[in-house]
């Protein structure tokens, strides 16, 4: 049957149709019938989705009417392939199995019959004559197992004949060993696919395996189910133990003896620990059970009319605790049952309540603030801040954030992030977020920092494109003259009020004076505009408007006229309009009030001086309004497009290099069990003492100590050597015969050593270089998928992965972590810092959270109370310190490894959140550790460094200026991408020339460098050029 959401499709059910003119709907693959068009289109729709399965081959994603074509072909496949003399067999072994999983069921089938033939089957048999001959089996005699004297027992066994094809005369007889059949017949698979076919189950658990209808009377198996495996048993099983795991009771089920009473059943009497004494509780017990059967025994049952007779009891291994009557024993029937009764009952003692049942194991993770506090846990590590106004006393910083407010915190980050994710799109160097700090900060009327102002002119060039590319705006802008043709309107409309004849057909009756008064009065209400034309509108609190009279923004963008107060005029402009909108009058007026005053003249030189003084939060907050912009543009939405691309090119390469390397693993396992088995043979033999070497050694020992002696004699004697004969050449000659030995005993030495090592056969070392390769080729795969990731993790541009939340639903990120390298571009001008941003970031939760979570009701409160000892406030002031944040507008960070760890140690794992933020950290740490130490090198050189570098890092760019490069860090940045793309700088004019070369970087000090896919393939050339030299894994 066609199975959906893995469960039998059920037909409708044929309506009772009274009037055969009714007209009818017939679905002629399920003969089901429908009176009613919408009924019949909806279940032609159901029939016609892609989420039905068939049964047969498992395929999916099938509609019904595929799928019921591929069971019928694969049905008929399996009919025809399975072979005929198994099919009653095996529908007989199937019947009435409780195995839930079909796997397992075709397993056990599989190999039961894998080695069993049965009468009618083709098989293959091996004679005395060494043929193999094919036949049919004739007949099977199955001979049981046997005991042996000595208490074995034999394997049972069977005899087969199989008639012989082409041999009518002649059979064969043959075992188990000697017969087999085709393996294409008998295969798992058109096993499973013969059982689906044919068998089917309910779904409940427990449900038992039950052949078809149609098929078991085909093969006459009996299809009545046995009362056991009955649902409305199974039901009844688990309600009974279920009552019993509720009551407390044992299952008594394997004890001998009934504990039912004669009515309902009645509970173990339930003993009270006995009172302290000095007897033993052996001894107490004993005297309690003689006691009780001595008052038995003197006070005889009641209306007993014969006297009383002992009867001895069965021997119940539990009868001490025995409360029911025990079974009758002799020829005297019920009437002694009263005598047994009080003979051998206990009263019930007093029952204490049971115990309830314990609670069942926690699961973890779970919720996090559902975490019991761990007991003397480590408080959360200290946060640093930013900014002045902070939400504590602690964790502010010495000089950093002078004047940064923390409702600027977000808004900073998001524009270094943006700026920094599409700086390839922008054409900017990438920079440091200290340096961009500084530069947002740096306030000076004679010298430019090139950071700042290159940032402002590369994303206003996102906005309008050059009047040589056709001077086109790539932003949706409001209407700047919408108020004012309005106003136009207006006046023109009051100007000429023309009498419309309209009001005068109105009423049908006769015109009177009355109403002739009444229009003409209406007519003078009609006309409150000249009154109201004295009366001043409100003045403009800025003079943008004015600054843009002579020349537009928009025109002065097109030109790229940027110089002299150019770039800070097109910002004002850009504001004005954008104040149009409602959205963002409040925040576009506070930045025109400043850039515009009322009393400074509507001129570029005033835009210029005041964005020099502007307040560095005002700053930020127009830079952020760029920015927003920029992610609407075409350029941008087409580099998230292309790195789209490229990551599911990145993927596809990862998989395969994946699959490789699974396939060199399985190889590699195969070549090591090979060198296993041959390494016995080929490992060298354990090490025999060496007496002969030690005698020979001895002996040249004591000639050697001969020589040194007639050495020392003849060296150390005081005649004159002129007197008498010259030894030289017997000197010579000692020492050569000294080095010949020596020469010989290293010799000996050596093809002593090359004799122990066994000589490796040819074939093990052909293996052991394929294992080498082997190993190699995996190494390369590994690398190969450690590179693609980092191409993944960079080109991961479209928004800003956060690493996790904490038990207090704050947020932590690490920008560095996708959408840019991880000192950030390779050829920037500041690469050797090292880093790019250094810190981790702490948000504070968001309104929805905090509401939810951590300032709950009073209620909620006092119930959190109830089972902690505390409340979510007070376990967050406790956990976190005195640093702690409380919106989401709060921003933190963490800039020490040491910090870094603590907060890894701080962290649960026990609860939800808090397990995957852990995980991300764990990850990450050693690269987050290495970053904040080249961030504390960069903002703390030494003096050595400090002297080195200032010459390399001025900025010639302008005229000279003397500026001290230690004190301003950002002054030391310079555009080099615009530089070799372009030619210039962005706030230069374009010039007709070739692109200048780019001027030499000093080399990037990098622990590691390894070359991208893109680059040493020839791959993926238009895409990212972020995909640089420097990768660490």
């Amino acid at each position: 049957m066609v199975l959906f959401k893995r469960k039998p499709v059920q037909y409708q059910p044929k309506p009772h149709i009274e009037n055969d003119e009714v007209e009818v709907w017939v679905i002629k693959a399920t003969g089901e019938i429908f009176v009613d068009y919408e009924q019949y289109l909806a279940r032609m729709d159901f029939y016609k989705q892609r989420r039905f399965i068939c049964q047969i081959t498992g395929h999916s994603g099938l509609s019904f009417f595929e799928a019921l074509k591929s069971e019928l072909a694969g049905a008929q496949e399996v009919e025809e392939a399975f072979p005929e003399a198994l099919k009653g067999p095996i529908l007989r072994r199937v019947q009435f199995q409780t195995i839930s999983r079909i796997d397992t069921l075709v397993d056990l089938i599989f190999d039961e019959f894998r080695s069993d033939y049965y009468p009618g089957e083709a098989v293959t048999v091996h004679v005395v004559t060494g043929e193999r001959l094919t036949g049919i089996v004739r007949d099977k005699t199955r001979f049981g197992s046997k005991a042996m004297p000595d208490g074995t027992v034999s394997a049972p066994f069977s005899r087969y004949f199989v008639s012989l094809d082409n041999r009518p005369t002649e059979e064969a007889v043959v075992d188990d060993a000697h017969i087999t059949r085709d393996r294409k017949i008998f295969t798992k698979q058109v096993l499973r696919s013969f059982i689906k076919k044919t068998v089917t189950r309910e779904a409940w658990t427990g449900a038992p395996w039950l052949v078809k209808p149609e098929v078991a009377q085909v093969y006459h198996i009996d299809t009545r189910v046995p009362p056991h495996l009955r649902y409305e048993s199974k039901a009844a099983e688990r309600k009974q133990k279920q009552a019993q795991q509720k009551n407390g009771q044992p299952d008594y089920d394997g004890m001998v003896g009934s504990f039912q009473g004669q009515g309902n059943p009645s509970r173990l009497p339930e003993l009270k620990p006995a009172p302290k004494s000095h007897k033993s509780k052996q001894q107490q017990q004993q005297g309690q059970l003689a006691k009780s059967k001595q008052q038995s025994f003197l006070n005889p049952a009641p209306n007993n009319p014969h006297p009383p007779q002992f009867v001895p009891q069965p021997p119940y291994p539990s009868h001490i605790f025995q409360v029911g009557p025990p079974p009758q024993v002799g020829p005297h029937g019920p009437q002694f049952a009263n005598y047994h009764n009080a003979s051998f009952s206990f009263a019930p003692l007093a029952s204490m309540p049971p115990a309830p049942p314990p609670p069942p194991p926690i699961k973890y993770p779970i919720e996090d603030l559902q975490v019991a506090p761990r007991h003397n846990a480590p408080q959360r590590p200290a946060l640093k801040f930013f900014s002045q106004d902070t939400p504590s006393d602690k964790g502010k910083t010495d000089g950093e954030g002078n004047g940064i407010l923390m409702k600027s915190i977000g808004p900073l980050l998001e524009c270094w992030d943006t700026l920094n994710v599409y700086c390839e799109v922008l054409r900017l160097d990438s920079f440091t977020f200290d340096d961009f700090v500084e530069a947002m900060q740096f306030s000076s009327e004679d010298v430019e920092c090139e950071l700042f102002v290159e940032t402002h002119c590369a994303a206003l060039k996102m906005l309008v494109s050059s009047e040589a590319e056709g001077g086109k705006i790539h932003v949706q802008l409001p209407d700047i003259d919408e108020d004012s043709d309005d106003e136009d309107s207006a006046a023109e409309a009051s100007a000429a009020p023309t009498p419309t004849p309209e009001p005068e057909p109105k009423p049908k009756g006769r015109a009177t004076r009355s109403s002739l008064a009444k229009a003409e009065a209406e007519a003078l209400k009609a006309e409150p505009e000249p009154p109201k034309e004295p009366t001043p509108e409100p003045q403009s609190p800025h003079r943008a408007a004015e600054m843009e009279a002579e020349v537009g923004w928009i025109e002065r963008l097109r030109k790229r006229d940027f110089k002299n107060g150019g770039w800070q005029i097109i910002i004002v402009g850009l504001l004005h309009q954008l104040s149009k909108n409602p959205r963002n009058f409040d925040s576009c007026e506070t930045l025109l009030k400043e850039l515009a005053p009322l009393d400074m003249p509507p001129t570029p030189e005033t835009a210029r001086q005041q964005y020099a003084k502007l307040d560095v939060n005002l700053r930020i907050q127009a830079l952020e309004i760029v920015c927003m912009l920029i992610a609407e543009t075409k350029a941008v939405r087409n580099y998230m497009e292309e790195c789209s691309e490229q990551m599911t090119g990145f993927r596809k390469e990862k998989i395969q290099f994946q699959r490789d390397r699974k396939a060199l693993l399985e190889e590699l396992r195969l070549l090591n069990e090979e060198r296993k088995i041959l390494l016995p043979a080929n490992m060298p033999p354990s090490p025999v003492p060496e007496n002969k070497s030690l005698n020979e050694d001895i002996k040249m020992a004591g000639a050697d100590d001969k020589n040194d002696e007639t050495e020392e004699e003849i060296i150390d004697t005081d005649e004159d050597p002129h007197q008498g004969r010259s030894l030289r050449r017997g000197l010579d000659r000692a020492a050569e015969r000294k080095r010949k030995r020596e020469i010989e005993q290293e010799k000996k030495e050596k093809a002593e050593a090359e004799a122990k090592i066994p000589k490796q056969s040819k074939q093990f070392t052909k293996l052991m270089k394929d294992i080498a390769k082997k190993e190699d080729a995996i190494k390369d795969c590994e690398e190969e998928i450690a590179i693609l990731d980092n191409d993944l993790r960079e080109a991961d541009c479209p928004r800003t992965r956060v690493l996790g939340k904490d038990r207090f639903w704050n947020r932590y990120y690490w920008f560095e972590r996708n959408g840019m390298p991880y000192a950030g571009m390779p050829n920037s001008s500041t690469a050797d810092s090292g880093y790019a941003n250094g810190c981790i970031w702490v948000q504070g939760p968001d309104d929805l959270e905090r509401e939810g979570y951590i300032d709950m009701k009073s209620d909620w409160q006092n119930e959190y109370r109830m089972k902690f000892g505390m409340s979510v406030p007070e376990r967050k002031k406790m956990e976190e310190g005195e640093t702690s944040l409380y919106n989401a507008h709060q921003w933190g960070f963490i800039e020490d490894p040491e910090a870094l760890d603590s907060l890894i140690s701080w962290l649960d794992t026990r609860g939800t959140n808090e397990v995957k933020l852990h995980k991300e950290l764990k990850l990450y740490r050693d690269r987050i550790a290495r970053r904040m130490e080249k961030r504390k090198e960069y903002l703390n050189p030494s003096e050595d460094k400090s002297v080195d570098s200032g010459p390399k890092r001025m900025s010639t760019r302008r005229k000279e200026q003397h500026v001290d490069h230690n004190a301003h860090r950002c002054l030391a940045w310079r555009n080099l991408t615009a530089l070799e793309e372009l030619g210039h700088l962005h706030s230069d004019q374009p010039r007709a020339r070739k692109p200048a070369k780019k001027a030499a970087a000093p080399p990037p000090v990098v622990e590691e460098e390894r070359q991208t896919r893109s680059e040493g393939k020839g791959k993926k050339q238009k895409g990212l050029g972020r995909q640089g030299s420097r990768y660490e894994f």
